[in-house]
């Protein structure tokens, strides 16, 4: 993290931690120890052994030293399995460890716990969010406003249809992160080239299932070493719902407008001003997620470009993906949980909205607009 101050004004401290140094290495490490133990209990290492190794997995190691050897080795696995070796100080288990795989396993196998970890702060705040919405449109089916097309007037809505669009668009976003993660979050097991050489046909696909279910991933068919369009579903889903979450802050800023005025973000202590001009009222939360929005199509792009990887192992194709998918990740959950504060105690004007509706001069009819929430809130 090249900067905490910049990356948290994007980012909640709990998306941060989760794709952070320590947790991290401590992925890194329980692929290790359920290893060991899968293999133990396949009879490739004594129970002994296994338990040596677990014991080394307990602590982690310097995070800075780990950074400048895995810098200069290119990749974690070769300093952290160094390390494991050291702390069993060269007894019979030392030779045990990482046995079968190789770097990209841990690589990809600690990726995909953290993504797991990070989908479970996706889903809290999502559903946070979806019954804030719920609830203000059930409160606003019949609040009549002024719909607007090409940024100028056009025919009454309600703002329970406003809200009910961004219901369905982060809901629908939030299905396919779910559909994505289904064939994302898989084990990375295969050694040197994918084959699973390095355990004997007797053993390979035992240790497998159980590596697998020890770590609470699904256990892949083969290998998928240079096979990443599961990863690349999984960025793609993440940019679509920080743009659907976008959309609602975007609509929500244009409102919050002077010249508008018909819905703002809620007042907090601190948060919204300016150092230059005590009046304004800045939605901070809105400015949270267009940046995301921003940003994110332009991550996912990058993974999308890392799909023809070489062979069966590409050279600098997945090493691209971890930052940029923790980047997605922290700038999506960001975007999720400033929206989610936002539609909580979202201020609304229903008396400027018909203001609004009165100058406009274009009716007052929104009886279809009402009912089209009934139908949508009813589903």
């Amino acid at each position: 993290m090249v900067s905490l101050i910049r990356e948290r004004a994007a980012a909640t401290s709990e998306m941060l931690e989760i794709f952070g140094d320590a947790a991290l290495l401590r992925a890194a490490l329980d692929f290790e120890r359920e290893l060991a133990r899968a293999q133990a209990a396949e009879g490739l290492l004594d129970e002994a052994e296994a338990a040596a190794i677990a014991r080394a997995c307990q602590d982690l190691p310097n995070a800075s030293v780990m950074a400048e050897r895995a810098a200069h080795a290119g990749t974690l696995a070769i300093p952290l399995v160094a390390e494991l070796r050291a702390r069993l100080a060269g007894g019979p288990a030392a030779a045990k460890v990482h046995l079968g795989a190789t770097s990209q396993d841990v690589a990809d196998t600690a990726l995909m716990l953290q993504a797991k970890a990070g989908l479970q702060l996706i889903r809290q705040d999502g559903r946070r969010l979806g019954a804030a919405l719920r609830t203000l449109a059930h409160t606003h089916s019949a609040t009549p406003m002024l719909g607007r097309t090409l940024l100028q007037p056009a025919k009454p809505i309600t703002f329970g249809l406003k809200l009910t669009g961004w219901l369905l668009g982060v809901d629908g976003a939030l299905k396919r992160i779910s559909r994505e993660a289904a064939g994302a979050l898989v084990l990375q097991f295969g050694g040197g080239a994918g084959t699973l050489d390095g355990l004997g046909e007797g053993h390979a696909f035992a240790v497998v299932e159980r590596l697998a279910q020890a770590l609470g991933l699904s256990a892949p068919l083969t290998p998928w070493h240079a096979r990443r369009e599961s990863v690349a579903g999984l960025a793609s889903a993440l940019a679509i719902l920080a743009g659907a979450l976008g959309k609602m802050a975007g609509d929500i800023a244009l409102l919050s407008q002077a010249e508008v005025g018909e819905v703002f973000e809620p007042r907090l202590a601190g948060r919204g001003g300016s150092t230059a001009m005590a009046h304004k009222r800045n939605p901070t939360g809105c400015q949270v997620a267009r940046s995301a929005a921003i940003r994110a199509p332009h991550l996912a792009a990058t993974i999308l470009s890392a799909l023809p990887q070489e062979h069966e192992r590409g050279l600098g194709g997945w090493q691209a993906e971890a930052p940029v998918l923790a980047e997605l990740f922290c700038v999506t959950h960001g975007a999720l949980a400033a929206m989610a504060q936002a539609a909580e105690d979202l201020d609304v004007r229903p008396e400027r909205m018909a203001q609004n509706l009165r100058a406009a001069g274009v009716g007052d009819d929104f009886g279809m607009a009402a009912a089209l929430v009934a139908r949508a809130l009813a589903e």
